[in-house]
């Protein structure tokens, strides 16, 4: 048969920190993480976490025994840097068991670090990601000449496609979602090695099968229903006659595997049957390149401009595709309102219509602080070296991931000391500028996609990036003031109250002018309700609790005195309502996602 399948995994997982300890930037994060214990059934096997994370992370390890039993290079996987970094430091060994698994078995797909909707970012933090998504898969992609990427959920412009294929120095396939493309309309080209303009260079993309992709995650289908689906649902009749091979693509998140008990053995099973039924396993990125090679037979024209595809800016692989108006997919689920009408939109949370409106200001506002922090590191490394080009701030920032992640560049022996990391901006003080570094990391660690994901703001992830943020921001102003710069530690001060007084943005961006779907979803009822505390012990909304829980610790004792006028710390607790595609976990505590410290 020549019809191959290919199946992607995407591992990622933002942590459940409530506190970021001080630290000199000189070392790796340490900080505080949520004690809300959770167990997953995997098989006939119980496996307990003190959070949803570690559960998870121990979970890997059955996944990852799946992965290892099937066809060499069948599938594809990424591990978003910070979430195999976290296995890394919570179970070394499992850690080592996926840097086989990734070395050898499975193709490794390089990912965005810290699990941003890219394009929400500005372009040099882009650009700071992508090389260091490379730099951290060095050892697993070598000198490849064709590599895949995934970009969080997926989400795709021309300019971020541009940023990513000049960081990685060679060819790359973007593994994305069949409704992501625009005028595919070529029965032949579906299934086949199509290319996508990204800036000056040339890109390949697959798009997965949405509809049994999501059969699987979701049990819609039987084993035998998925294997027919394949098998005997997707076949090209004229590529069966010409004999040239073409691939199913799908995907799913590597948590797809730990949905209930059974789910492991329901994809050995699925893979068995479309071995048995003559459909190869080959992943999307060796299929590009047999057919780059010659291994594979080609239509005319395939994989050249010939085959060019074009796909919609903005697209993901799981938006709100209920609420299209083209038929593609958007990233409405993370903005809040629909682009092609500006229209805020609302969803179904517990039976209620609720306002996604939250999710434009929280946007708004992080793109607002991601440029406070970024300008405020960039400002200080030229004040002590003011002919520091763009390009020589960017590449120690870039490099600066190996402290971040030290060890695990370490384990692969890569270079991890001060004087490469300090090369490009010779002649500022390391001290100075290792703080800087943290404080700019710990920026892009706040920019995590899952708090917009979920239709309920009062989440732990929400928490994370909130608290996360604020102390980056913190940090950088305690570096004003050791600089006697007040003026500027000021402007951050202000700037860390925005996240305090969250509901206030509804009228300092105008949040009420903007039209709603049904006309609702932009009022001032629709507002306040969407943001209202889900925990008995604290009435302030998510974001006002993390920024103050964060504060009570680490701001000054002045400004911690001056903001008690205003906020009770009393309320400042890292409870937070549950999330729904985590409510198959087994909670000690089902009514709220708790923090027992």
């Amino acid at each position: 048969m020549m019809m191959k399948r290919s199946y992607h995994f995407h591992a990622y997982q933002p942590g459940d920190i409530v506190y970021v300890h001080d630290g000199s930037g000189w070392d790796p994060i340490k900080y505080s993480e949520r004690l809300s214990p959770v167990s997953l059934k995997i098989r006939d096997i119980e496996v307990k976490g003190r959070n949803w994370t570690r559960a998870v992370i121990k979970a890997y390890e059955y996944a990852g025994e799946v992965l290892g039993s099937l066809p060499e290079k069948s599938v594809s996987v990424d591990f978003e840097p910070f979430t195999l970094y976290m296995i890394l430091r919570y179970k070394p060994r499992i850690y080592s068991e996926i840097v086989e698994l990734l070395g050898s078995h499975v193709e490794a797909v390089p990912t965005t670090p810290f699990h941003p909707i890219m394009p929400h970012l500005g372009r040099f933090d882009q650009e700071v990601l992508a090389r260091v998504s490379f730099d951290f898969y060095t050892p697993f992609i070598g000198s490849s000449d064709v590599v895949g990427y995934w970009l969080p959920e997926a989400v795709i412009t021309r300019e971020t496609a541009e940023i990513i294929a000049k960081a990685a120095g060679r060819e790359v396939v973007f593994l994305l979602d069949e409704r992501q493309f625009v005028g595919l309309n070529i029965p032949q080209a579906k299934y086949s090695c199509n290319t996508y303009r990204a800036g000056e260079k040339t890109a390949y993309a697959f798009g997965r099968d949405h509809q049994l992709s999501d059969a699987f995650a979701f049990n819609t289908l039987d084993v035998e229903g998925l294997i027919r689906a394949v098998a005997e649902g997707r076949v090209d009749v004229f590529k069966e006659k010409e004999g040239i091979p073409y691939l199913v693509h799908l995907a799913s998140d590597l948590e797809a595997l730990l949905a209930n008990p059974q789910q492991l053995d329901r994809f050995l099973g699925w893979m068995r049957g479309l071995d048995e039924r003559g459909v190869e396993g080959v992943n999307a990125v060796e299929f590009v390149r047999r057919k780059k090679k010659g291994e594979y037979k080609k239509l005319e024209g395939e994989c050249s401009e010939h085959f060019r595809i074009n796909i919609k800016d903005y697209s993901s692989w799981s938006d709100y595709y209920d609420l299209s108006v083209d038929g593609r997919t958007g990233d409405m689920r993370w903005l809040g309102m629909r682009r092609e009408d500006g229209k805020g939109i609302n969803r179904l949370y517990k039976g209620k219509k609720v306002s996604q409106l939250w999710k434009y200001a929280f946007t708004k506002l992080f793109r607002e602080l991601n440029r406070a922090v970024r300008f405020g590191v960039i400002d200080l490394i030229k004040k002590e070296n003011p002919d520091a080009t763009r390009e020589e701030v960017q590449e120690f920032l870039v490099r600066y991931s190996r402290v971040f992640f030290r060890e695990h560049y370490e384990y692969f022996e890569m270079e991890t000391g001060i004087d490469y990391i300090m090369e490009p901006i010779d002649g500022v003080d390391p001290t100075l500028a290792m703080k800087l570094g943290r404080i700019y990391y710990l920026m892009l660690l706040a920019n995590h996609s899952c708090p917009r994901f979920w239709e309920n703001i009062d989440t732990r992830v929400t928490f994370g990036n909130v608290a996360v943020i604020s102390k980056a921001l913190i940090e950088l102003m305690e570096v004003y003031m050791k600089e006697e710069l007040g003026e500027r530690a000021n402007f951050l001060l202000l700037e860390y109250m925005k996240l305090l007084a969250f509901p206030q943005l509804y009228y300092d961006y105008d949040l009420y002018k903007l039209p709603g779907l049904e006309g609702w979803e932009t009022t001032e009822e629709a507002w306040f309700e969407s943001l209202k505390s889900e925990v008995p012990n604290s009435s302030y909304n998510v974001v006002t609790r993390a920024a103050l829980y964060t504060g009570k610790e680490a701001l000054p004792d002045e400004v911690k005195d001056a903001l008690g006028i205003l906020y009770d710390f009393e309320g400042a607790v890292a409870d937070t309502g549950h999330i729904p595609g985590e409510a198959h976990g087994h909670w000690e505590n089902r009514e709220w996602c708790e923090h027992r410290g």
